[in-house]
């Protein structure tokens, strides 16, 4: 499919007919990847727009753009309206993982060297604060007699994912955090980016009060099903399906919503006794492939992972009954798809 120019707020030309939903998902997610890799147009200095070249043609699922492109069409929007606020939230997206990569020392990131990792910390802040205003240079081109309030609610996206991120480090040197408090940061930091982007879908497709609520509702919920699937993800999927090593978040002594559960299920001694030395010294000392997976298996010995399962599928069904309560349409069965999409993945 022929991208337009994004200056002229047109990226695209009509869509075709598509057979099913995931064609759906995958013409948007070209769409978008398409913009992103022609986005970055400058050479020098090199060693801002080199590493931020690498980032973008990088790819990813493209969660949040194509979530932001579905909510305005289920409040009666069109795609080509929403393509360019969709690529602004998935640089927004990609400045926040930038940043967190630093922040939490990883080496890599889907499969490849993380950006402070191939050159160093500082051209990887240079390249996420670079990102805020690229976002913000495709999110000011939506065409939108609603633009300043598309504005406000980019803003205090960005805010709350920071609130949450502050809460999410916070964590990591406490060693009396609850679940609840868990639910509240990721509430904020994973949740709220979903949730900022079906908002202003909704937006750009002139959703009443009430249809912004429910979306809202929607993202929410399908954001902290999203984040807790995560969590269980990085214990029980692959190095080669998650693009990065199994058991990092043990390792990084992060309080995840599995190791915080277990903690209230595990009642023998012994396994609750190598579960604290995780919280005592933040992390595992030695990052070795047996020690995480005695770990898992405790998680497994004590209901821990079928627990956090039934979660997943609580704030899912949530998520699915906010649909629920807007009138039936094609565009609202596409979200139905996307939230058990996203629940079904094994990365």
């Amino acid at each position: 499919m022929k991208i337009c120019n994004t200056q002229n707020n047109n990226p695209t030309k009509k869509l075709p007919v598509m057979k099913n939903y995931t064609d759906v998902y995958t013409e948007y997610k070209k769409i978008i990847d398409k913009i992103l890799s022609t986005s970055i147009q400058k050479q020098t200095p090199e060693t801002l727009y080199k590493p931020l070249k690498y980032l973008l043609d990088g790819g990813g699922k493209r969660i949040r753009p194509v979530l932001l492109i579905f909510a305005c069409e289920a409040a009666g929007g069109k795609m080509e309206d929403a393509v360019n606020a969709s690529v602004a939230i998935e640089l927004l997206h990609n400045f926040t993982l930038v940043h967190d990569d630093i922040m939490d020392n990883a080496d890599t990131r889907r499969g490849r060297l993380t950006i402070h990792n191939k050159w160093n910390t500082n051209v990887a802040i240079l390249s996420g604060d670079h990102l805020i205003g690229m976002a913000y240079t495709y999110l000011l081109k939506t065409d939108s007699e609603r633009l300043g309030e598309i504005a406000r609610t980019f803003t205090d996206g960005i805010i709350e994912v920071c609130e949450g991120q502050s809460y999410d480090k916070e964590f990591e040197s406490r060693k009396d955090v609850t679940v609840e408090e868990y639910i509240m940061m990721i509430g904020k930091k994973t949740a709220k980016m979903l949730e900022t982007s079906a908002l202003i879908g909704a937006i750009i497709g002139k959703g009443s009060a009430e249809m912004m609520l429910n979306l809202k509702e929607y993202s929410s919920n399908l954001g902290i099903a999203f984040q807790i699937l995560d969590d269980l993800l990085d214990i029980t999927s692959t190095e080669k399906e998650l693009g990065k090593k199994i058991g990092g978040d043990l390792v990084e002594g992060k309080k995840t919503f599995i190791l915080l559960k277990a903690l209230e299920l595990v009642k023998e001694r012994n396994d609750l006794s190598k579960l604290y030395y995780i919280i005592e010294h933040n992390g595992l000392e030695n990052n070795e492939d047996e020690q995480i997976a005695g770990i898992k298996y405790i998680f497994e010995k004590h209901g821990v992972i079928d627990y956090a399962k039934k979660e997943i599928e609580k704030y899912t069904e949530r998520a699915d009954n906010s649909l629920n309560k807007i009138p039936g349409s094609e565009s609202r069965d596409r979200l139905k798809w996307f939230s058990n999409m996203l629940m079904s993945r094994s990365f």
